[in-house]
């Protein structure tokens, strides 16, 4: 499975674990630029969340969600910024969460979510 299918799974996997905990999914895959993008907008509570999606096969280099750098952060709170700026909705706040997804063989071995992540 290659890097960009790997995540496209990832990020469907991350999806349903959403949805089976509460959330709706309002926007998948949002871009902003092309060094910009939200891999999933999703809303519960009355609270808005940006959520980075990180998957992987194997920890060799790390695990998931330690790939999540300050510049990609920085690049989700100006797309997040852009995304709040076109569309018109109802909420108390927003955040920024992330999922790391541990894949054995296309099987979830491990999901891990961090809500209201920050620098």
């Amino acid at each position: 499975m290659t890097n960009k299918i790997t995540g496209k799974y990832g990020e469907e996997i991350a999806k349903n674990f959403l949805i089976k905990k509460g959330y709706k999914i309002l926007e998948m895959n949002f871009h902003y630029s092309k060094q910009s993008e939200i891999d999933i907008i999703a809303q519960k509570n009355n609270i808005i969340h940006f959520v980075e999606v990180k998957t992987r096969t194997q920890t060799l280099f790390g695990q998931p969600l330690e790939a999540i750098t300050p510049q990609k952060l920085n690049a989700i709170y100006k797309c997040a910024r852009f995304y709040l700026s076109q569309k018109k909705l109802n909420f108390d706040k927003i955040q920024i969460d992330a999922i790391g997804i541990l894949l054995d063989k296309n099987d979830v071995k491990e999901i891990n979510h961090i809500e209201n992540i920050s620098l």
